[in-house]
C-alpha cells in the first residue's frame, strides 16, 4: 500500500508585545539556544533611517543571531502591511532553506495579523475618487458614510479622518463595504505553519517606568542626529518615517518651534501613549489561546522563557 508523505509544517515562534517589554532580548536568547533567524515585525524598525528612534537592535544586542527585515527600507518609501507580509514570507522561506527557526518579533499587530490571517482583496480605488473624499471635512465624510455604510459609521469615531475616509472610498468605489471585503481575507499563512506564540504583557508600572526613560535615552543616544538627517532630505511630512514617534517632537525643537524641555516632555508623552495603545491591543486582540507572560523580563525570566519556548519548539 502506498503511503502519502505529509510534509512537516514549519515551526514559527512569534514574540509580541508593547514597546520596552523585552521582546528583542528574549528573541536573541532563544536564538542562542537554537539555530534561528530573528524576523522584524515592527513597523518603525523596517526603516533604515530610524536606528535609534525605533530601538532597532545594535550588532552587540543581536548577540550573534542573524536578523532579517531590520532597517531594510529607505524612509522615502512607505512600507505597507501587505508589503511587509510578502517580505516576511520570503524570510520564512530563507529560514527553512537554512534550517533555522524563524522568530517573528515586534509590536505591530497589523503586520502580524496581515501575515497570519491574510489581507482583504480590496480593489484599487480610483485616484480621483480618493482625492475627492480625502478633501472632504471629516464631518461631511462621516455623514456620507452613514448613507453608504451605516455599520461603519456607527463603529468608527466620527473624528477619525483616516478610517472614515477609507471606509467611504471603499464603499463608494466598489459598491461593497470594507467589512465585506475584510471577511474574505486571502494570503494568510496561519494554517500552513505550526505557530508558537508568546505575548509579553509585564506589569504596567514596571513597563511604563521603562517607557518613561526610553525617549530621553534615545535623545542622548543619537536620535537628534537621525532627525537632522531626515530633515536635510526634505521628505514628504506625510511619510511614516516622518511621523514616527519622536520625529515630529525633535523636528519642532530643531526648527526652534518648541524648547528642549518641551520636546523631551512631548516625546515622552507620545512614547507612553503608544505603549498604552499597544498594551491595550495585545490585551484584547490576539486569540485567547495564545500564552501570555505577565512577568518582568529580567535576565532570569528571559532565560526561563527562552528555555520554555525552546522546549516547545523541540516537542514533536
Amino acid at each position: 500500500m502506498n503511503k502519502t508523505h505529509t510534509p512537516k509544517r514549519q515551526k514559527v515562534v512569534l514574540i509580541a508585545g508593547p514597546t520596552a517589554s523585552g521582546k528583542s532580548a528574549l528573541a536573541v536568547r532563544l536564538g542562542q539556544h537554537l539555530p534561528s533567524l530573528v524576523i522584524n515585525s515592527d513597523s518603525a524598525q523596517v526603516y533604515s533611517d530610524l536606528q535609534v528612534l525605533s530601538a532597532r537592535p545594535s550588532e552587540d544586542e543581536k548577540g550573534g543571531v542573524p536578523h532579517h527585515l531590520f532597517g531594510y527600507i529607505d524612509g522615502e518609501t512607505a512600507c505597507s502591511a501587505a508589503r511587509w507580509a510578502e517580505d516576511a514570507k520570503q524570510a520564512l522561506a530563507l529560514a527553512a532553506r537554512d534550517e533555522r527557526l524563524p522568530i517573528l518579533v515586534g509590536g505591530t499587530g497589523l503586520y502580524m495579523r496581515t501575515l497570519l490571517d491574510g489581507i482583504a482583496p480590496v480593489p484599487e480605488i480610483d485616484e480621483a475618487l480618493r482625492a475627492e473624499i480625502r478633501a472632504l471635512p471629516v464631518a461631511e465624510a462621516h455623514h456620507l458614510l452613514q448613507q453608504h455604510d451605516p455599520a461603519a459609521a456607527e463603529r468608527l469615531n466620527p473624528a477619525d479622518t483616516t478610517r472614515v475616509a477609507r471606509a467611504l472610498e471603499v464603499a463608494r468605489g466598489t459598491g461593497r463595504t470594507l467589512a465585506d471585503w475584510q471577511a474574505q481575507r486571502v494570503g494568510g499563512i496561519q494554517n500552513a505553519i505550526d505557530l508558537v506564540p508568546l505575548i509579553l504583557l509585564p506589569p504596567r508600572d514596571w513597563l511604563f517606568e521603562r517607557i518613561e526613560r526610553r525617549f530621553g535615552v534615545m535623545v542622548a543616544g543619537g536620535a537628534v542626529d537621525e532627525v537632522e538627517r531626515l530633515l536635510e532630505r526634505e521628505l514628504d511630512p506625510a511619510l511614516p518615517v516622518m511621523r514616527a514617534i519622536g520625529v515630529p517632537e525633535i523636528s519642532g525643537w530643531l526648527r526652534g518651534e518648541i524648547s528642549r524641555a518641551a520636546m523631551l516632555e512631548l516625546g515622552t508623552i507620545a512614547t507612553r501613549q503608544y505603549g498604552k495603545r499597544q498594551y491595550t491591543w495585545f490585551s484584547r486582540q490576539p486569540p485567547a489561546t495564545w500564552p501570555v507572560s505577565n512577568e518582568k523580563l529580567d535576565d532570569s525570566e528571559i532565560d526561563r522563557l527562552a528555555i520554555k519556548l525552546r522546549d516547545e519548539v523541540l516537542t514533536v
